[in-house]
């Protein structure tokens, strides 16, 4: 039974919820001092015409394929390592992170009174001695927003928390007064899908 794993993601709330399934592990992060860069904004461009769940799906392995290029060039210990990416989608626009404060403002517009998709994709790759295969796993959640007042995008883009979030927002933090009603997964729209990440990491055979 693998003792640990690598999480491949700078996101606290993915430590949080991984931390809460009980599961040991280390930080697995791009352009440390020393290592080569990475280009995080191109592996995260959308193509065109591609739909909300093939991009999320997409994105989350060429992430997982550069954190076990990365643990192979830094020399160390083998273990499972698991990555996930999050996107919001209305329709068939896709919202990352924005961009600036304007850029969250005019997402937050766009997704004010309407019901959106929070798309997160998991993917964990095994190390040599689970086969080193790779199994992943979609979580898809719709969430409801109520009309949002400029002074409340205002007040709210002022607190910085849509920044570094996909759709400008944080559902666990203020963004949650604006959320009358959601169908699906909670973590998962946090960044990390608790049920399909447990499935996950059992059949890799740790005790979740």
């Amino acid at each position: 039974m693998p003792d640990f794993l690598y999480l491949a993601s700078q996101s606290p709330r993915r430590r949080q919820l991984l931390e809460q399934l009980g599961v040991r592990h280390e930080l697995l992060l791009p352009n440390v001092p020393g290592d080569i860069e990475e280009d995080a904004e191109g592996i995260e461009a959308v193509l065109p015409g591609e739909s909300a769940d093939d991009y999320v799906t997409r994105v989350t392995g060429l992430k997982l394929d550069a954190a076990v290029a990365r643990c192979a060039r830094r020399g160390l210990p083998a273990a499972p390592i698991l990555c996930s990416d999050t996107t919001v989608a209305l329709g068939s626009i896709i919202y990352g992170k924005p961009e600036s404060a304007d850029h969250a403002r005019q997402m937050l517009a766009e997704l004010s009174g309407q019901t959106h998709r929070v798309l997160t994709a998991v993917a964990v790759q095994a190390g040599p001695q689970q086969g080193a295969q790779r199994l992943q796993a979609l979580s898809v959640s719709e969430v409801s927003f109520a009309v949002l007042t400029s002074a409340q995008i205002e007040a709210y883009v002022a607190t910085g928390e849509p920044m570094g979030k996909a759709g400008a927002y944080g559902v666990q933090g203020r963004a949650a007064a604006f959320i009358p009603m959601l169908r699906g997964s909670y973590s998962g729209i946090m960044g990390l899908p608790m049920f399909e990440t447990a499935q996950l990491l059992r059949g890799l055979g740790f005790a979740v």
